[in-house]
């Protein structure tokens, strides 16, 4: 390989590196991701009305 490959080479590794271990740090001390996050609450039809059929 050329000098010129392993330079591009280098650089690519170590830029996706970089972006995922800036990804994982972001992800682990962002403070106040609770109250962020979104969810999907089930809910059956007879929890709406309140009715239990049994």
């Amino acid at each position: 390989m050329t000098t010129g490959g392993w330079i591009i080479m280098t650089v690519s590794v170590a830029t996706v590196t970089l972006l995922f271990v800036w990804s994982i740090y972001k992800v682990l001390k962002s403070p106040g991701e609770e109250e962020k996050m979104h969810g999907f609450e089930f809910e059956t039809p007879d929890e709406k009305t309140g009715h239990d059929p049994s």
